[in-house]
Parts: C-alpha cells; sequence; structure tokens
C-alpha cells in the first residue's frame, strides 16, 4: 500500500515538472520566432514596354476666338434698338441709336460759325491787300526821299496788324472746323453698326436707357455683345508645374460638360508668358492661361459653357514603364555615408529580398512612367502598398504578391 502511494507521488511529480518544461519550451519556442527575421508583403509588377502617352489635364470655359463689346462712345438716350439676343448680324448691319438731337445742334453751330469766320476772312485779306499795296507805294516814296521814315513806319505797322489779323481769322476758321469735325464723329457715333459678322449673344440695355461714357474709375455701359462663333476656344488654366511641357500646336482632347457623349479635338493656340494674376496669397501655386482652339466644334457650342482639356504633351511608342507607384526618392549614400542630393528609383526583387535600382526617367502616363535606363524588359519591381514602400531598406526580406496583369 505504501509503496503504492510512492508510486502515484513519483507520478505527479514528473507530469508536473514536464508541464513545467513544456511551458519552458513554448516561452523560448516564440521567442526565437519572434527574433526571426519577419518578411515585408509587397506587391510586385514587370517592367514591360507598352505605348506611353503624357496628357496634362486642366478645366476652363468655352469661348469665341473674336467677342466684341459695344460700348457706349459718347453719352445719350436710347431711341432705338434694331436687333434682338441671339440674332445673326453682318458687318455693317444696324444695331441701335442714341438721341442724336444735341449733336445735330452742335454740328449746326459749327457750320455757321465756320461761314461767319469765313466771311471776316473775305474781308480781312480784302484790308491786308489794300495794307499791303499802300506799304509798298510808301517804301517807294522814301526811297525817293518823298515821305518821312515816320511815315514809312505808319504804314508798316498798319500792314502787320493786317496780317496778324488776318492770320488770327484764319486759326479760327481752322478751329470751328475741328469743332465741326469733332460733332460730325459724335453724331455719327448716335448710330450703332455690326463691326464683325456673328451672333448677338448679350443684349444689355432696352429703348429709352441713358447709355454713359466710361471714365477711369467707372466703366461705361457696354450696350451688347457680338460674338464670331465660327471659331470656338477653350481658355483653361495650367498650373505652373504643367506649363513648361505645354507649346503651340500640341494636339488637345477637349470635353464640354453640357455635351458629356463629345470629345471634340482642338490644338493650343495660345500659352501665357506671365501668371494669371490673383487676389489670394502669393504663396499659392500660380496658374498660366493656355487657349485650345476647337476643330469642328458642335453648332448648338455656346460661350461661357464649362470645359475640360486633355493636352498630349507627348507620346511614345513601345517604351520601358514602370508604375509611377513604384518610383521612390530617397537620399544617396556614400560609402554608407548620407549625401545631401536625391535620387529617384525603384525597389527590384531577387530572390524574396529588395534591392534599390536608380533609374532615370522619361515622360509620364497616366498611371505609368517611361524608364530611360536603369532597368529592363520583365524585372519585377515593387510597386506598393505605400506603407510598404516607406519602410523597404536594400536587402530587405519581403513577402511578394504578383498583382494581376
Amino acid at each position: 500500500m505504501q509503496e503504492k502511494k510512492s508510486f502515484f507521488k513519483r507520478r505527479k511529480k514528473f507530469i508536473l515538472i514536464s508541464g513545467v518544461m513544456f511551458i519552458i519550451a513554448l516561452i523560448v519556442f516564440f521567442n526565437f520566432q519572434a527574433q526571426r527575421e519577419k518578411a515585408i508583403q509587397v506587391t510586385l509588377e514587370k517592367v514591360q514596354r507598352q505605348d506611353l502617352t503624357s496628357i496634362i489635364s486642366a478645366s476652363g470655359e468655352v469661348r469665341p476666338k473674336k467677342n466684341v463689346n459695344i460700348s457706349a462712345h459718347i453719352a445719350g438716350r436710347i431711341v432705338k434698338i434694331g436687333v434682338e439676343e441671339g440674332e445673326r448680324v453682318k458687318a455693317g448691319d444696324f444695331l441701335l441709336k442714341l438721341d442724336s438731337t444735341q449733336y445735330e445742334s452742335s454740328v449746326e453751330r459749327d457750320k455757321a460759325l465756320i461761314q461767319r469766320y469765313k466771311s471776316e476772312l473775305i474781308k480781312s485779306k480784302a484790308t491786308l491787300q489794300r495794307d499791303k499795296n499802300y506799304y509798298e507805294r510808301q517804301k517807294k516814296l522814301y526811297e525817293k526821299k518823298l515821305i518821312s521814315e515816320e511815315q514809312l513806319e505808319s504804314a508798316k505797322a498798319a500792314y502787320d496788324i493786317s496780317k496778324a489779323q488776318h492770320q488770327a481769322i484764319l486759326s479760327q476758321v481752322k478751329q470751328a472746323q475741328a469743332s465741326l469735325q469733332n460733332s460730325l464723329d459724335n453724331l455719327n457715333k448716335t448710330v450703332y453698326t455690326s463691326p464683325i459678322e456673328g451672333i448677338i449673344t448679350s443684349l444689355r440695355v432696352e429703348e429709352g436707357e441713358i447709355a454713359l461714357v466710361g471714365t477711369m474709375n467707372n466703366p461705361g455701359t457696354v450696350l451688347m455683345t457680338i460674338a464670331d462663333l465660327s471659331v470656338m476656344e477653350v481658355e483653361v488654366e495650367v498650373d505652373e508645374t504643367d506649363v513648361v511641357d505645354v507649346e503651340v500646336g500640341l494636339p488637345a482632347e477637349v470635353q464640354v460638360d453640357a455635351f458629356p457623349d463629345k470629345l471634340i479635338k482642338g490644338t493650343v493656340t495660345e500659352v501665357g508668358s506671365s501668371a494669371i494674376q490673383t487676389m489670394s496669397s502669393s504663396e499659392e501655386s500660380k496658374d498660366f492661361k493656355v487657349v485650345v482652339t476647337l476643330k469642328n466644334p458642335p453648332p448648338d457650342l455656346k460661350p461661357g459653357l464649362s470645359a475640360s482639356a486633355d493636352i498630349i504633351a507627348a507620346q511614345k511608342k513601345d517604351v520601358l514603364t514602370v508604375p509611377i507607384s513604384a518610383l521612390v526618392l530617397r537620399e544617396k549614400k556614400n560609402s554608407g555615408r548620407l549625401v545631401e542630393n536625391e535620387e529617384e528609383g525603384v525597389f527590384v526583387i531577387e530572390e524574396n529580398r529588395v534591392q534599390f535600382q536608380p533609374v532615370e526617367k522619361g515622360i509620364m502616363g497616366e498611371m505609368d512612367i517611361e524608364i530611360q535606363s536603369g532597368l529592363h524588359h520583365g524585372q519585377r519591381v515593387v510597386s506598393g502598398p505605400y506603407s510598404a514602400l516607406r519602410q523597404l531598406e536594400e536587402g530587405a526580406l519581403v513577402k511578394p504578391e504578383e498583382k494581376s496583369q
């Protein structure tokens, strides 16, 4: 009986010791596992050849190439309007008329004044001729010692006065003629005709309104706007980082919000040389004006419609490309020491470990970028995720996951 108790006692002790040793073994095992190198899960893509198109996108609005604002040149009440908004007009067609009563009066007054001065001119011319003849006779008599010097001087003075009076009347005639020209010009400005062929896109006044002339601080009355809709453009704003790649002649594709199913071809015809001035802070990025002239625009395209343009900055056939997401910017190292310059490259994978490979890039497409040097076709590069790319180091162990093409 005593032996049986001793047996169970030894067995219990053995089980207890075995359990403690098992727990210790588990702790050692998990510590060992924790100390093993942890593989970073990444997504891989292959370097491949494909056609690449570099596109610069910008938004703006539709406008006609020719757009004329008809403004008031003189003040006056509008007495007649001969057109309606949306009406097509030809160059020289009547648009509207201002009250011309005061300008007609000015013309008649200046004509009467000219006639009066001309009558005085005839009279002064006769007086001048008379005094000139008298002076010539007196000068001959003086040469013969028949009159005194005082008499000659008196004749000379009368002649000079006649010349001055004649010259003054001549100046008055010219002044009156200039005034008449100005009055006639103002009278002509009471009638407005179309300077171009186009459509009345905006009629801003009605009969009976007063048209005002603009001053330095106050703009004049814009009576109407005429647009030539045969040539339409899209004016967009391009960011300063992209405008350096935009030049006149580049092709573009335009999407007008009002016509979502229509893609309109166009060509860049103007690139702004200076940034668009805004009231915002100068620290913000600058935009530059770029004009795209449309080819075969829809007949119902209207000025002011919102639009977006994709400018094709460059196109290349069969070039090496990698996803843009694969590019990494890091500080250069020289014998393990950091230097000031930065280099751009990708992480390539070899036997589940990554190596940083500097590259020289070319044009950028929508999702891919051209690689001009540093890689070859078929190599596998790490394209993501972003969190993994941030922590990758040279020689890091990775768990690759091929991305389906």
